[in-house]
């Protein structure tokens, strides 16, 4: 069941890479950074992840990084999910991201699961919302 709203965001892709094309499968890795609320406090989110194409046309995404506050404070990430290609040639991911931290600001993260909505537009502008997995 879906808990209360824990993080939205909006950001930019600030590049993306191939990583191998093996079997056929193509391997990409893209970085973002996106600004929005965690816990009703602003933060900057800098992230990558890894997306392989599986032979169904559905992606399978795994990433991880750093969200932090302007004073310093900061919480890092790591999130698994499955997308498809979206009609307008962006991408649409749900999953599943688990924090760690030693912030006692953010200490609630530790041990919690949450479950995300990540959508890219084809320019990479991307959108997320996350909310406690209960």
């Amino acid at each position: 069941m879906l808990g209360d709203l824990i993080s939205e965001e909006q950001g930019q892709n600030t590049g993306i890479r191939v990583v191998s094309v093996e079997g056929g499968q193509p391997h990409l890795e893209a970085s973002f950074q996106a600004t929005g609320t965690l816990l009703g406090e602003a933060v900057t989110d800098l992230g990558t992840y890894d997306s392989v194409m599986q032979p169904d046309g559905t992606l399978y995404g795994d990433g991880q990084g750093c969200t932090m506050t302007q004073d310093g404070e900061f919480v890092t990430w790591h999130g698994s999910g499955v997308g498809r290609m979206t009609e307008s040639g962006g991408v649409s991911y749900r999953g599943s991201i688990f924090w760690e931290t030693a912030s006692e600001r953010f200490a609630q993260l530790n041990g919690t699961a949450g479950t995300f909505e990540y959508e890219e537009d084809k320019d990479g502008r991307n959108t997320a919302k996350v909310w406690a997995w209960k």
